[in-house]
């Protein structure tokens, strides 16, 4: 291993230490270096400043996330209304998607949701909420369309926080993949019931 290589690991390992205990706003970039036994200098060369190191931490975690949800939206803009048929478990693969993309790295994940204020990242919740939101809009849409109703938009809107908050409390309380995964099942199971009774009136 390099010299720059182990710097860097050191330095990440430390950081996500400090940024985990205080947030990216309070964390000290002195501690940091100080824990991983380099100057300030190193974090400068290595990730330009305290935002690109925070960013080396958690952008994989972040793309990771994006990649999941893309997927699930383009597979929700082929779906036909016209002979859906709700079945039990029916979006238990997504399920799963998401809970694989938020539990491969759930440190990382973990500073995404609850340490990013200040940093770039903050918004992360509201910009995830607005994704699916567009995603459920858009699908409301085409429901209403096959079923002669109109949208209900305060549900949409409604169904769209509560998904992504369901994930969030997920994280925040429980660390294990498999009993994530077996809590959510039944959380997406309520949640998808509740879009095809209101999300058009």
């Amino acid at each position: 291993m390099g010299i720059e290589t182990d710097t860097k690991e050191r330095l990440l390992a430390c950081a996500k230490e400090e940024f985990l205990a205080n947030g990216f706003q309070k964390a000290s970039l002195r501690t940091i270096c100080a824990k991983a036994d380099v100057t300030t200098g190193a974090v400068y060369f290595l990730f330009h400043d305290k935002e690109g190191l925070f960013s080396a931490l958690v952008e994989p975690a972040y793309q990771g996330l994006m990649a999941a949800l893309a997927k699930h939206f383009a597979e929700d803009a082929e779906e036909d209304f016209t002979t859906y048929v709700h079945t039990p478990g029916d979006h238990d693969d997504f399920a799963e998607m998401l809970i694989n993309a938020l539990y491969a790295d759930y440190d990382a994940v973990t500073l995404l949701l609850t340490c990013a204020a200040g940093s770039k990242y903050e918004n992360i919740v509201d910009q995830v909420i607005a994704l699916l939101e567009q995603n459920f809009g858009a699908m409301a849409v085409r429901y209403a369309k096959s079923t002669g109703r109109e949208v209900n938009p305060f549900m949409t809107h409604w169904l769209s926080h509560m998904s992504v908050m369901a994930y969030v409390h997920l994280i925040t309380h429980e660390r294990d993949r498999e009993q994530a995964l077996r809590d959510i099942k039944p959380v997406m199971e309520h949640i998808i019931v509740g879009w095809l009774q209101f999300a058009v009136r």
